[in-house]
């Protein structure tokens, strides 16, 4: 197993904390990183018909179950939610050790816990293997890659454009399974199963369309209506849908960000995919070499790195504090992050190659922000500072 970086954030917090929710996609690794972080704890997975029957049925007998234990693990614990009203009071009296649950449904299973669990739980989230993750270095802290740090060498001989392509799913890395055979079962189970379960959708194959169309317009700005006219559905629906895909991991949205540098800011999120794996197959890219002429090239790279940037952030615990930058005039940069004190604008090219073109857009909202520091992530190799920018390596984001 390859060692998580959420792993030092979930043992810190099981002490202070009765409960610890790790949520995060399907096949991201919250049960083996949970199971190897917890050794001695008990294990009862929810996808066990059994064990849900049990827990649905009498909540308070398996509840007895793990009476004294040092800890135990719930996998998948969104297939029983009644179950959280009965936690509630097994928690506040310490009849065991901490109760680690895993969900892959965000915002059914944060609403449960707010409402049941709160001030008893911390809620952590798991994505796909980080870049740094599956070259099996130390990951950077939030703190250490603001403020310039970068390893002094690449630790991995993963090339940038077959990784794109296949995404970071750890099954595709530990089993050496085809990107494309694991990501086709990968989406044919989540339409069946997450979609079903959240959205009630009787016309599959049109949200399938919906989901595609989501594809062609990664990194782009938002436009619900023009995706559910396209799609043949109304907005409302569309937004709907939007929110199942949220809610499931397979979608997120980067909001604008607010400080007004100009009066005329764009006020439209962006859509990016949460791996870029699943991306480039519902684009219909089935060899990494095509992603080289393909036109969205630029964005799927573009998604690429946001997400190693969720990352970076999510698997030490904290919120992504991302954003991007545009206003009316065309002036744009590709994510800001809001560190509180000060802003650090990204800039992000598929490109190995930095001109003095690549840094037009850090430039200006240097001039217009005062901001002293900026960052261009880009498709090469190398990490080096070049006209008060850091020039990242893709493979230095986390």
């Amino acid at each position: 197993m390859k060692i998580r970086t959420l792993q030092e954030k979930l043992l810190e917090l099981a002490g202070p904390f009765p409960v610890l929710f790790v949520t995060g996609p399907r096949q991201s690794g919250k049960t083996t990183l949970c199971r190897a972080t917890f050794p001695n704890f008990l294990y009862f997975s929810m996808e066990d018909l059994q064990t849900r029957d049990e827990a649905t049925t009498d909540p308070r007998g398996f509840l007895r179950r793990i009476v004294g234990a040092a800890g135990v693990i719930l996998d998948e614990v969104q297939r029983t939610p009644d179950i959280f009203s009965y936690l509630q009071g097994f928690v506040d009296e310490r009849k065991s050790g901490p109760v680690v649950l895993t969900g892959s449904q965000h915002f059914l299973m944060t609403e449960q816990i707010g409402q049941t669990l709160a001030g008893r739980a911390a809620v952590l989230e798991l994505l796909p293997f980080s870049v740094a993750e599956l070259s099996e270095r130390t990951a950077l802290t939030p703190d250490h890659w603001a403020a310039g740090q970068r390893p002094a060498s690449p630790t991995s001989d993963v090339e940038q454009g077959p990784l794109v392509f296949s995404g970071l799913f750890p099954p595709i890395h530990d089993r050496s399974i085809p990107a494309a055979d694991w990501l086709a079962s990968y989406l044919a189970t989540y339409v069946e199963r997450d979609v079903r379960t959240l959205g009630g959708i009787g016309d599959m194959s049109t949200f399938v369309r919906f989901l595609g169309l989501c594809a062609g317009r990664a990194g782009q700005l938002l436009n619900s209506s023009s995706l559910g006219t396209e799609a043949g559905v109304s907005h409302v629906t569309a937004r709907k849908w939007l929110s199942i895909l949220q809610a499931s991991y397979v979608v997120d949205f980067l909001r604008p960000h607010h400080r007004n540098f100009s009066k005329r800011l764009v006020k439209t999120p962006k859509l990016f995919f949460t791996d870029s794996g699943l991306l480039c197959h519902l684009l219909g890219i089935r060899r990494s070499g095509d992603l080289e002429v393909h036109p969205l090239r630029g964005a799927i790279f573009e998604n690429f790195v946001v997400a190693e940037l969720r990352k970076l952030f999510l698997h030490h615990g904290e919120r992504p504090p991302l954003y991007f930058w545009r206003d009316t005039h065309g002036h744009e940069v590709d994510v800001i992050i809001d560190l509180g004190e000060r802003l650090l604008p990204v800039e992000i090219k598929a490109s190995e190659t930095v001109t003095s073109h690549s840094l037009k857009g850090l430039e200006h909202f240097r001039s217009i922000s005062g901001m002293p520091d900026a960052v261009l992530v880009h498709a090469g190799p190398d990490s080096y500072r070049h006209a008060g920018v850091h020039i990242t390596s893709w493979r230095h984001c986390t």
